[in-house]
């Protein structure tokens, strides 16, 4: 067996920031691997966030998935890498000039064929453990996670557990058993010297792993959401398959139709009905639901959508990352309506901002949207529990049981703000008339002029009211307090986080403006933002840089430096480092 130089332990340096890199081809558990030894590390208490890639195929093309492991709270994955878990050669191919100076690369010692004589190799019998012990081919993953959590020094019995409670009995029984082997392999040859981080038992911490759509998923359960209806289609269809598993648990009708049209038209009918109602979906099965769209907000109906950006157009990129659909989301569907578009940066904000995007959608009878990405949607990050303290139900206007007014009810009557009262159909007292044309206060279909302006006028009116909501929602985050103002929305949120981080440790004080809600615009707040600035850099996985289309448009401001990733991936904090050290210079 070929020994690793001596790497000094990360016990004597002040933090931990690892990253793991498993590799191979689709269907040889590479993101279950990745998986697993994450939640080892979370277990272990320590911080992790992990991102997976993969082609749109079912088996073959190359699969890789990056575990961060840190001892601090952390928001996106790094480049660089410490331990290289190849499962095949190509992903030595692919990833050996991303090694750092103490990285490993764990091969199978009897499939690897590459010449191999310029990186620190641990060949580890993969395959002869795997067929020894009786498992399958697939099965070699946990022999090398075996392996990783011993260069790591995590604790065996830590592991075992974790993959106990991920996979069936009698297949659990055998990854242990293949993964102890693996672990053995690493203590028994000498090199244990070579761990990488501080030695980790179990953690009573409480902290969870999640993806940006199991955090959505659960923002919605806790919303009080009984229905669900959606199309599969990457990278939403997560959400369907977390909900489909916890129906029964918490009562909620979840449903797969026949296409996306049929499922946002399931959703408004359920919500007409009463019941809190979401679909989520791509932009491809977005173009088909809008006009659906135009119907729920013709008819006030309060309805929730996830919107999972993917690259376009057509088929595009669809396991990958963009966030081209902005505008398009902004302004779909046909003529002038009210809506909400809600962008979260990070899990935490994708479970508290789906549980206001139900409360809004209520609170003002309008339909919101949520718009996220395939790297917020897919990727997994350790965060604390979430506050239950800061969940607030609000279900605005809704009248059930008995209509007690004192004129005839209306569905669409003319307010101050815009909401009318609305009632669920069965109410006593109330008919509850729903018209997708336009219509007057009771819901009678109506050309009459003054009638039309004055229906129109009554749902714009719903925005100043939107609006002095969201101001208390802070639709703006900032983060830091230098004078290079970086702005951004969605998922680059957490690279940009991470490289204030590094540039801070080199004297570089930046600023962090994250746009969360993106319709209404919150204009004044960043203008003020903007004023504050020496430098700014716009920060967006788009081609044509559509935040700063909406800076132009509300503000007249042209941000002069961007940094724009569209190449189906997201952005690393080295390319943010290194975009502002270039302004600056």
């Amino acid at each position: 067996m070929q020994r690793i130089p001596y790497i000094e332990p990360l016990r004597l340096m002040p933090s931990i920031d690892i990253n793991v890199v498993v590799g191979g081809e689709a269907g040889a558990g590479v993101l279950v691997a990745g998986t697993v030894l994450a939640k080892t590390c979370v277990r272990s208490g320590l911080y992790t966030y992990v991102m997976n890639e993969y082609p749109s195929i079912i088996r073959g093309g190359h699969v890789w998935c990056s575990v961060r492991i840190c001892d601090r709270k952390v928001y996106s994955q790094k480049y660089s890498i410490d331990i290289l878990i190849a499962l095949n050669e190509e992903t030595i191919e692919r990833h050996h000039d991303r090694l750092n100076e103490r990285g490993v690369v764990i091969v199978d010692e009897e499939t690897s064929r590459l010449p191999l004589n310029d990186l620190r190799v641990l060949k580890v019998p993969l395959t002869k453990i795997t067929r020894e012990v009786g498992g399958q081919q697939v099965m070699r993953n946990s022999v090398a996670v075996g392996a990783a959590a011993a260069l790591l020094n995590l604790d065996i019995q830590v592991l075992s557990q974790v993959i106990l409670d991920t996979f069936r009995k009698e297949i659990a029984k055998i990854n242990v058993e293949l993964a102890r082997k693996g672990y053995e392999y690493v203590k028994n040859s000498g090199i244990s010297q070579t761990s990488l981080i501080i030695s980790r038992s179990q953690s009573s911490n409480k902290t969870l792993i999640l993806t940006g759509n199991d955090a959505i998923a659960l923002g919605a359960i806790k919303a009080g959401m009984t229905f669900y209806a959606a199309y599969p289609m990457t990278p939403a269809s997560p959400i369907l398959h977390f909900l489909a598993t916890f129906q029964k648990e918490y009562d909620i009708v979840v449903l797969q139709p026949e296409s996306e049209i049929a499922a946002i038209n399931m959703v408004i009918g359920a919500a007409y009905a009463g019941a809190r109602a979401m679909t989520a979906t791509s932009g491809g099965g977005f173009s088909l639901m809008t006009e659906a769209l135009g119907q729920a907000a013709m008819t006030e109906v309060p309805v929730v959508i996830v919107v999972a950006q993917r690259p376009g157009p057509s088929t595009g990129l669809p396991t990958y990352t963009a966030q081209g659909d902005l505008m398009f989301v902004l302004h779909a569907s046909q003529g002038e309506f009210p809506r909400v578009v809600i962008a979260p940066g990070d899990v935490d904000e994708a479970f508290y901002l789906t549980i206001e995007a139900f409360n809004i959608a209520e609170k003002f009878q309008v339909p919101v949207i949520i718009l996220t990405d395939k790297h917020l949607a897919e990727s997994c990050m350790t965060t604390e529990e979430f506050d239950e303290s800061k969940i607030k139900i609000d279900r605005g206007e809704l009248i059930v049981g008995e209509y007690r007014g004192d004129e005839p009810y209306k569905r669409y009557k003319i307010t101050e703000t815009g909401v009318s009262p609305r009632a669920i159909p069965g109410t006593r007292n109330a008919i509850v008339k729903a018209n997708t044309s336009e219509h007057d206060e009771y819901g009678f279909g109506t050309t009459v002029p003054s009638k039309v302006k004055a229906m129109v006028d009554k749902r714009f009116r719903k925005m100043k009211y939107i609006e002095e909501y969201i101001y208390g929602l802070e639709p703006i985050k900032t983060y830091g307090d230098g004078d290079i103002l970086l702005i951004t929305w969605g998922s680059p949120k957490g690279a940009i986080l991470e490289a204030m981080r590094d540039l801070n440790k080199e004297g570089i004080k930046t600023k962090l403006a994250q746009i969360v809600f993106l319709e209404p615009f919150p204009a004044e707040t960043l203008k003020n933002i903007l004023q504050e600035a020496s430098k700014v850099i716009l920060i967006e996985n788009n081609k044509t840089a559509i935040l700063n289309m909406l800076l132009n448009q509300y503000l007249h401001v042209d941000v002069k430096e961007k940094l724009l990733k569209y190449d189906g991936r997201p952005f690393y904090p080295h390319e943010i480092s290194e975009k502002v050290k270039s302004v600056i210079e």
